[in-house]
């Protein structure tokens, strides 16, 4: 019998390789190296989990939070390390989205009219 577990430990050995991966470790060191870049990413990223803990615990969010993440953000674009970033992020996401299109395959096919 297969340890399903196994195989999805060898994947994600497997990912590290992946170019995608890769550029975006390198993308993400990069930004690590500018500390003016890499101090406002983890501002924006703090502010945005704590946005998304008051949201998930029914709590209104305050018009001000929400302005006060956007101007991080719109600070962000403007770095291109973060651009770099990003645009690694959406690739690594697009190889993520066919894996698991390819992993889910068998529950899709169960589902289909056919086998039902």
């Amino acid at each position: 019998m297969v340890n399903i577990y196994d195989n999805a430990n060898e994947m994600a050995a497997a990912l590290k390789s992946t170019t995608q991966y890769q550029e975006l470790k390198q993308a993400f060191d990069m930004l690590k190296l500018d500390a003016v870049a890499y101090g406002l990413f983890e501002q924006f990223q703090t502010k945005q989990v704590a946005l998304q803990q008051k949201q998930a615990t029914g709590q209104e969010l305050p018009p001000e939070d929400l302005q006060d993440l956007q101007n991080v953000g719109e600070k962000m674009q403007k770095i291109t390390a973060i651009q770099d970033l990003i645009k690694k992020e959406q690739a690594m996401a697009g190889l993520m989205d066919e894996l698991n299109a390819i992993v889910s395959q068998p529950i899709a096919e169960l589902y289909r009219p056919e086998n039902a």
